[in-house]
């Protein structure tokens, strides 16, 4: 596998600061709203906007693999959290927190969603 040493240095190199990014903003939401998974909530709309545009752009404009690398699967994939989404939603329902855990459920499905094809539609238009 020719450049998987330098593909790993890429996404690793955008890893870095989505995640420390991340964790910035969710911190600093913590006090303002009553859940911590608001936070969460909005990385993960943020990515899912910017992770549209940069596959849109990397299509429309040839851009080489490594933006994609870097910034795509690096930098968004690491500002955004799956894993930090289910143990949030976990923890609502077992705190009898039924329709919270719902409502963030389909807020974010559905809010990533069509942030994700903003950002595509933005960049097929670039």
């Amino acid at each position: 596998m020719a450049g998987s040493a330098s593909e790993a240095v890429l996404v690793g190199l955008g890893a870095i600061p989505g995640a420390w990014l991340r964790l910035k903003v969710v911190n600093h939401f913590e006090p303002m709203v009553p859940k911590k998974h608001w936070g969460t909530f909005l990385v993960n709309v943020l990515a899912c906007f910017a992770l549209g545009l940069v596959l849109a752009l990397n299509e429309t404009c040839s851009a080489s693999t490594g933006i994609v690398l870097l910034m795509g699967v690096g930098f968004f994939g690491s500002l955004s959290t799956f894993s930090t989404f289910a143990v949030e939603l976990l923890n609502e329902l077992r705190a009898g927190q039924a329709i919270t855990a719902l409502v963030l459920a389909l807020a974010s499905i559905a809010v990533g969603l069509l942030a994700s094809a903003l950002g595509y539609g933005i960049g097929t238009h670039a």
